[in-house]
């Protein structure tokens, strides 16, 4: 049995992670005027031309997105969602979730294009509390339409994929989230997947980082700060001071809460340099995203240790393009020694026999107020292909932390 060829690419303004409802309040409540572009960014350098739409009579793949963009400005937050999002994610205040009921998406904002390669650009400049709620859905429809494109899902098979998958998180008591709203085949697999993880694995399955997903089958929505909120800062402020700063100003919104602290936007060796004790002991633990997990999971237990804090009583999160046995093999190298989790995403969502996209949407610049110039960002990732930005600012970040 296969999926149909009805494309329901989102299905609510709340199918999208809660880190970007989470940053979009930190902007609103800290840098209300502060803009910024998003950027779209193919990794595989795929020739879009030559993808076809999975909408029939519709060629032209930028034809099919518009008209996707067009169904995403239609969204708007309902009554019941926003009761549901004030009840279950009470350190983002009603008055947030007010405003948001007042959001649409701008489809005159969301500027796509081929270049003469016949390559993908996607960009959208607004001010940052409103910007960064593009991110997730523009991916989502990107990856959806190109997934769909190479043929349609043999669901039992997925299902008995992922069923092996569950049985291997129950019998190594392995912590996960579910993470994989980006990179999704479609929203209807999306859908099927986390009803099966909240079914067949309630005690490992901590949560979903998707909040409609989350509303829909009781889940804890899960999430952490982004690089887009390092980037940003490093921007604004200087590259010494990005992660500090970012981190200030995180416990300065949330106090505590979404206590995850993102370290590799600048290399991990940097983010853990400027994580102070003040700030090691605030958060709850970090998230490791790029580079080798045991030569980073044991330099996050040493910094610990060199701060005089028990890595036991902290977590280290990991996301870096995790299946459950890699998983599983650093959950056993690490147990005991400090608390381990995971964000788990493509492997989830889109392991279907066909190749996923490897697409990201980043804060390309920024400007802090209109009467600013704007600044490049960029981000120095653990894994040289996870660099984004602009060579000569690379430079000028490397020089000023020494690496």
């Amino acid at each position: 049995m296969g999926l149909n060829n009805k494309i329901m690419t989102i299905l609510s303004i709340l199918d999208q992670d809660l880190y970007k409802f989470s940053t979009s309040y930190a902007y609103m409540k800290l840098y209300p005027e502060a803009e910024g572009t998003f950027s779209f960014c193919d990794r595989n350098n795929t020739v879009f031309e030559e993808i076809k739409s999975p909408i029939v009579g519709v060629n032209s793949i930028i034809d099919t997105l518009k008209m996707e963009f067009v169904k995403l400005s239609n969204l708007s937050l309902t009554l019941a969602e926003k009761n549901w999002c004030v009840k279950h994610i009470p350190y983002i205040p009603e008055v947030y979730w007010e405003w948001l009921r007042g959001f649409n998406f701008d489809f005159d904002k969301i500027v796509c294009w081929l270049d003469e390669e016949k390559h993908l650009h996607i960009e959208v400049t607004d001010y940052l509390y409103k910007v960064t709620l593009y991110e997730v859905p523009i991916l989502a429809i990107v990856s959806e339409l190109y997934s769909r494109s190479q043929g349609a899902v043999n669901i039992s098979k997925a299902i008995d994929k992922l069923d092996k998958k569950i049985n291997i998180a129950n019998e190594y008591g392995l912590k996960f989230s579910e993470f994989g709203t980006r990179r999704r085949y479609s929203s209807t697999l999306h859908d099927l997947i986390v009803q099966r993880l909240k079914e067949k694995c309630p005690i490992n399955c901590v949560g979903t980082s998707n909040i409609y997903f989350a509303m829909k089958y009781d889940m804890i929505p899960m999430g952490t700060f982004p690089h887009e909120w390092i980037m940003f800062h490093g921007a604004v402020w200087g590259y010494q001071e990005a992660n500090y700063l970012g981190m200030r100003d995180w416990v300065r919104t949330y106090d505590g809460n979404l206590g995850i602290f993102l370290m590799d936007t600048y290399t991990s060796r940097i983010g853990l340099k400027n994580m102070s004790l003040k700030f090691a002991k605030l958060f709850d633990g970090v998230r490791q995203d790029s580079g080798d997990e045991y030569k980073i999971g044991n330099e996050v237990i040493e910094r610990y240790k060199e701060l005089g804090i028990d890595p036991t009583t902290k977590t280290i999160v990991f996301s870096n393009a995790l299946d459950f046995n890699k998983y599983r093999d650093i959950f056993t190298y690490f147990k005991g020694r400090i608390h381990v989790s995971a964000g788990i995403g493509t492997n989830l969502t889109n392991d279907t026999g066909f190749k996923p996209a490897n697409i990201v949407m980043k804060l390309s610049k920024c400007r802090i107020n209109k009467n600013q110039e704007w600044k490049k960002c960029i981000k120095i990732s653990d894994d040289l292909g996870k660099h984004l930005g602009d060579d000569k600012e690379f430079e000028i970040a490397k020089y000023q932390l020494g690496i």
